[in-house]
């Protein structure tokens, strides 16, 4: 089987590593032998956190990596994070350690299928959370993220009418807080979709001090019981500012590993999932691993390409995003 073969069979390289060999060591090598930055986003596994350049949520992460005079960035999240670093550094060769780490939410919202859906509402604006593919980008008239998704929407005339997707619960959040009536794609995101009421409200009776913290990709009986509820950075921040010594936490189990590093003495529960683990990981982004991250910058592949023509059309909404975010101060 050839390199190519093995990247639509498998999604990664997959070469013998010397077990007693450091990858730290041999990843900040490769990293300074190719110019290259490594970017971890908050869901990723520890160790792939601690050996990378920037750590954070995905706009975040791909508008750092674009400031970077990096010849190669390595993206240790999902496809459609490596999209948008790609997007946002058109010349820099952008990496993926597995390209099958994909995302529910992403694969919920199949471009031409959203096209169609667009043609019902023409006199509709687009709005697309910023977990969506660049095809889908590419629709939209603007991009949000989490954390300004509210803002954005409230910075519209109040009669402007709007399309949300893909992410039918951050959506329905949002049109709570603005009072506005958004047409919502039905899509969401797996992970943020199994977190169980009842296990929750159990977990909250023998931990009665402890902060309930959720990520508006929660369904909306979740949401209600939170304490406080925002992007993944946003939580993080919630638990350094929060005298609370406990937190259960509402989101992919991989922050809780930056929450810890930036809270000594505090302690952070995962909330249970409606199923038999635990916590509640995400399958996709847990595909990475330090093998390979260190195979994959190694070899210069997977690469991640978009086609020149979708980089124009999707680099637009995230530009309008910008500027709105910078009038409004955010």
């Amino acid at each position: 089987m050839d390199t190519f073969e093995e990247l639509n069979v498998k999604g990664f390289i997959d070469e013998p590593i010397d077990p007693t060999m450091d990858l730290f060591e041999e990843i900040n090598k490769l990293k300074k032998e190719k110019n290259a930055v490594i970017l971890a986003h908050y869901y990723q596994e520890p160790d792939i956190q601690d050996i990378a350049d920037y750590i954070g949520d995905s706009l975040g992460l791909s508008q750092e990596a674009a400031k970077t005079d990096a010849d190669i960035i390595v993206f240790a999240g999902v496809h459609f994070m490596a999209e948008t670093a790609k997007i946002l550094s058109p010349d820099k060769k952008v990496l993926l350690p597995d390209l099958k780490a994909g995302c529910s939410l992403s694969d919920s919202c199949p471009p031409q299928l959203f096209a169609k859906f667009k043609e019902k509402y023409p006199d509709h604006l687009v709005i697309t959370y910023v977990n969506c593919t660049a095809e889908l980008k590419a629709l939209s008239d603007i991009v949000c993220t989490s954390s300004n998704a509210v803002q954005i929407v409230e910075s519209l005339p109040k009669d402007q009418k709007i399309i949300f997707g893909p992410d039918r619960n951050l959506g329905a959040w949002v049109a709570k807080k603005t009072g506005r009536d958004l047409v919502l794609w039905n899509g969401a995101c797996m992970v943020h979709e199994i977190f169980s009421q009842q296990r929750i409200l159990k977990l909250k009776q023998r931990h009665p001090e402890a902060k309930f913290i959720a990520h508006p990709e929660c369904e909306e009986v979740v949401l209600q019981m939170a304490d406080y509820i925002g992007s993944t950075t946003g939580l993080l921040k919630y638990t350094i500012n929060n005298p609370a010594n406990e937190f259960i936490v509402a989101t992919e189990s991989g922050i809780i590993h930056q929450m810890e590093k930036a809270n000594p003495g505090k302690v952070f529960i995962p909330a249970p999932p409606n199923n038999a683990c635990a916590c509640n990981d995400c399958p996709h982004m847990k595909r990475n691993t330090l093998e390979k991250v260190y195979l994959c910058l190694k070899n210069d592949l997977p690469e991640i390409t978009v086609p020149m023509d979708i980089i124009m059309k999707a680099k637009k909404p995230i530009e309008r995003m910008l500027d709105i975010s910078e009038k409004l101060g955010l």
